[in-house]
């Protein structure tokens, strides 16, 4: 008898009440990553129905292998399939002596519709306050990590490309704040924390604005920002923001109203959006928070477009919809904002009317804190590293001096270098795109996450009227500074080797 006919024929038995000595047949199991649970599809495909979760400690039979799947068979009889990204084949465990009574129905996993509004995810049910997300360049990083296959399909649109792709990334969070090893291509799975927090947002059924400058016309928007985000919330205006810095991307709020003329899946866009390194943050935020980020995203004069429902779903708060109609406008404010959030973190935001080198700004207001920056800059349009001595003509009289501010080159992960600057003068696809600080002040660990350049003008040389506008200096942005000693610490080695 062959191990599939004895496998079977021992479900038939399971299935009649009879007991059975324990055998070697094999079933499928969690892989040793999965947090929360594997998925169970109806069809082998990923686009097709869910029909319930494999969780840690469980196990169902085996009963096919097939490319990339395996078919399996659920307690009440239905038929499904699994990834084998997400699960090992282990040998059965033994059927129990005597027939137990009925377990009680599982926990439902957690979805958006299930809790408080939306919620940053590190996968899929499993939550967080707060999590930070490096993504590789593709010159030392190429595909994805763990030497995990790239996915077949684009969950949200979009089709595989042959660009140079690089979706390797570290992450941290509040349950763990030190950096740690990725699997998989970021952003394309339920099982990382870009794929996850981004479909419950695409998904669910919430209210929305993203914003970006790099749209490429789809869609078409306004606005003197170079800021990149998405913010979700539900009708009481608990919400989640997530801050990227991925040219185009995600170009659409929800799966009923999809991008019209490109991808919208990390790395299945037409234009190459995963080349360069690039980072992502995500907070919770409740109503009160959010009013705030609003404020902050029209004074950064983000470029969105309130009556597009690609990118905007209105509705909520009345105080909430309003604050909504005013974004997509260039703000003529000169009053940088800073606002602490119910969670600690710090909420910044510059308007794209002061003239202003942008992380000179930051360290004014955290009180001349001294920083080190990680962000896309190439020479000559770098701003120079400075002192608290270094003079800044390009400056506000309302503002206080800054403390030192210095750029990274280069940055280290596991013993291999990748170029913290812009552009490929270090080889193709060896460049960043993140924009990301810390304090260098050991009694204040702050890493702070941006959208904002180290480029522009600490002098006015011969036209103060121009050239204090010169980059980032006349663009609007925001800037989340969490307070974090393992946080800061872990980001500083990534960051660590300067030019």
């Amino acid at each position: 008898m062959n191990t599939r006919i004895y496998t079977l024929f021992g479900l038939l038995l399971v299935s009649l009440g009879t007991t059975h000595a324990a055998t070697a047949a094999d079933c499928i199991v969690p892989a040793p990553d999965v947090v929360t649970a594997a998925v169970l599809r109806a069809h082998p495909t990923t686009g097709s129905d869910r029909v319930g979760v494999l969780k840690p400690g469980q196990s169902l039979p085996l009963i096919a292998s097939q490319a990339s799947w395996y078919q399996t068979q659920q307690a009440n009889g239905t038929t499904a399939f699994v990834s084998k990204r997400w699960t090992n084949i282990a040998a059965c465990p033994p059927p129990p002596s005597a027939t137990p009574s009925p377990p009680p129905p599982p926990s439902p996993v957690p979805t958006a519709e299930t809790t408080a509004g939306p919620m940053p995810l590190l996968a899929k049910g499993h939550s967080v306050v707060w999590w930070f997300v490096f993504k590789f360049n593709s010159n030392k990083f190429p595909g994805c990590g763990n030497n995990q296959p790239r996915p077949q399909t684009c969950p949200f649109g979009g089709a595989s490309r042959t660009y140079p792709d690089g979706q390797q990334f570290v992450f941290a969070s509040s349950e763990s704040p030190q950096l740690a090893q990725g699997t998989g291509c970021v952003g394309t799975t339920e099982q990382d924390p870009v794929g996850a927090t981004y479909d419950e947002i695409y998904n669910g059924r919430f209210n929305y604005i993203a914003w970006n400058d790099q749209f490429g016309g789809d869609p078409n928007v306004n606005g003197a920002g170079h800021s990149k985000g998405i913010v979700a919330w539900d009708d009481s205006g608990n919400a989640t923001v997530m801050q990227v810095t991925t040219p185009g991307w995600p170009g659409a709020g929800n799966q009923a109203h999809p991008r019209q003329t490109d991808g919208n899946t990390l790395g299945c866009l037409i234009h190459d959006n995963v080349m360069f390194s690039q980072h992502f943050f995500a907070l919770k935020l409740t109503k009160d928070d959010l009013i705030k980020l609003l404020r902050a995203l029209q004074n950064a004069s983000v470029a969105t477009a309130p009556t597009n429902l690609q990118i905007v779903s209105n509705a909520g708060p009345p105080d909430v919809q309003t604050l909504v109609t005013q974004l997509g406008q260039a703000s003529d404010s000169t009053t940088p904002t800073l606002e602490t959030l119910s969670s600690g973190v710090r909420l910044i935001s510059k308007p794209a009317s002061l003239n202003v080198p942008p992380w000179h700004l930051v360290s004014s207001l955290l009180g001349a804190l001294p920083l080190r920056t990680a962000t896309w800059w190439v020479n000559p349009d770098k701003i120079p590293d400075t002192t608290s001595d270094t003079q800044v003509d390009c400056w506000n009289a309302n503002l206080s001096k800054p403390g030192s501010v210095e750029s990274s080159a280069t940055g280290i992960w596991h013993g291999t270098q990748f170029a913290l600057t812009g552009g490929s003068s270090n080889g193709l696809g060896n460049g960043n795109h993140a924009k990301v600080a810390v304090s260098l002040e050991p009694a204040t660990p702050l890493a702070i996450f941006a959208d904002m350049n180290q480029e522009g003008a600490l002098t006015a040389a011969d036209d103060a009227t121009t050239h204090c506008k010169a980059h980032q200096n006349g663009r609007g942005g925001l800037f989340f500074v969490l307070q974090n000693a393992a946080l800061t610490t872990s980001i500083t080695a990534l960051i660590s080797l300067t030019q």
